[in-house]
């Protein structure tokens, strides 16, 4: 269904959802332009990157230059990413590269920082000056497979997550893949290449970790039968800093009673309890985990669960699309959904479409960062143009940022998709990647 102009929420919840509805399908009464956002986009005559007038940006990184370690290429495919503070007005960002076994620009295998040295995926650190300047620029993890997004810890690392569960074996693999892999920005030697097994094996896309228990939810993005699960997993040591996580743990996922799917749900605002069950064998070692049993009453699965992130209490996450001809038992454009773990439920924040015509912005959210404002970034990850998209926290929708390529036009660049933005720690400069061809930009301008 297309969601109808109504009340998403209580004031209390999250301010921005009447909003998301609103960008995603259109259906509620423009804001007036004086007071939505920054602007209406300007055309960058350079053909990268449309803003808002007052807004600049800087191209930091693209795939294919030497790395400034001396370690080879810039890998490409930029995905989730996140920054941190490195002192003295100085920025860590730590970038993933999503890939997959035939990727031309791998990630080079570095001594210490290498997982399997048959797989090209991983992570590289852009090191930045007080002026927003590169001034390093380095691997920081290798031989992994498919690292989609992640998600920073309260210690301030970076969770990498790989997309894929393939074995040894396959794609020339000589380990198992499918584990989140913990990356310290200050210092990736500390870290390593050591895969978090107890916090499952499956096709990951991005955790959350709850700042106050130490718990960390985990999304699997699944876009083919079976679909994917929703997860938590309980560390034996909660908030224990670098390294914590290796302790192990407990995996669970959720379930739903009586909610085989959550795309069949179509009411915001409708909230479910929840159960959290075992899961039987989270390495996967002869089932993939959605396909184990999980006892009479079954488990919650989603098409495309992607982004996931903290706030307002509990964790938000998205489903960026959901589609019956794929076998999913309904159709939707995105779902965003809250869970509240101090009263175990489960609500629907949003309902996007489905719309007629899938290339119109907004279709398929995909990473989600908060605004300084206190707002929502959105990336977008459907057809067409691609769009980060602002949301107020009074609740108006506006562009952010646009691809400036001519889709389609023989010679343009055709940006995959937008992916990791995130924001300086001081709040001053919004950091978004475009997927292909790998591109790093740095916004600055008068951000509220």
């Amino acid at each position: 269904m297309t969601l109808s102009r109504r009340s998403l929420m209580a004031a209390a919840t999250i301010s921005f959802g009447g909003a998301l509805a609103a960008l995603f399908t259109g259906d509620a009464a423009p804001a007036p332009a004086a007071t939505r956002g920054y602007g209406p986009l300007v055309t960058d005559p350079a053909g990268l990157l449309d803003l808002p007038a007052g807004f600049t940006y800087r191209v930091l990184s693209r795939a294919g230059a030497p790395l400034r370690s001396g370690e080879g290429t810039v890998p490409g495919n930029f995905d989730g990413m996140a920054a941190f503070d490195a002192g003295q007005g100085r920025v860590r960002l730590v970038r993933n590269h999503e890939n997959r076994a035939t990727a031309a620009l791998r990630v080079p295998p570095v001594e210490g920082l290498t997982y399997d040295p048959y797989a090209l995926g991983g992570c590289t650190l852009l090191g930045l000056d007080p002026a927003g300047r590169v001034i390093a620029e380095r691997v920081a993890l290798a031989g992994t497979a498919v690292n989609c997004a992640g998600g920073r810890t309260p210690w301030n690392t970076w969770l990498s997550c790989e997309e894929t569960e393939d074995r040894a074996g396959t794609a020339g693999y000589t380990r198992d893949h499918g584990y989140v892999f913990e990356v310290d920005p200050a210092d990736p030697h500390r870290s390593g290449a050591v895969p978090l097994t107890a916090m499952g094996r499956f096709a990951h896309e991005a955790v959350a970790v709850d700042p106050y228990l130490g718990v960390v939810y985990e999304t699997e993005d699944a876009f083919t039968e079976p679909f994917g699960l929703f997860y938590r997993f309980l560390p034996a040591r909660p908030l224990g800093g670098l390294g914590s996580l290796h302790a192990g743990g407990g995996l669970e996922a959720l379930r739903v009673p009586g909610l085989a799917n959550l795309a069949v749900v179509d009411e915001p605002g409708a909230q479910f309890p929840v159960e959290w069950v075992p899961v039987p064998d989270p390495s996967a070692s002869g089932t993939p985990i959605r396909l184990q049993d999980f006892g009479p009453g079954g488990i919650t699965h989603a098409q495309k669960l992607e982004g996931c992130y903290w706030g307002n209490g509990g964790v938000h996450f998205v489903s960026s699309y959901s589609r019956t001809r794929e076998g999913s038992p309904a159709d939707h454009h995105g779902q965003v959904w809250f869970y509240d773990p101090l009263r175990a439920r489960l609500r629907l924040d949003v309902v996007f479409g489905p719309a007629a015509d899938v290339r119109l912005p907004g279709d398929s959210p995909d990473n989600i960062c908060l605004a300084p404002d206190g707002g929502l970034m959105v990336c977008e990850d459907g057809g067409g143009a691609q769009y980060v998209f602002g949301v107020t926290p009074g609740g108006e929708v506006y562009p952010v940022a646009r691809s400036a390529a001519d889709i389609g036009k023989p010679g343009a660049p055709e940006w995959a998709e937008f992916a990791g933005v995130t924001f300086s720690p001081d709040a001053r400069t919004m950091y978004v990647n475009a997927y292909t061809p790998g591109t790093t930009f740095a916004v600055t301008g008068p951000w509220r």
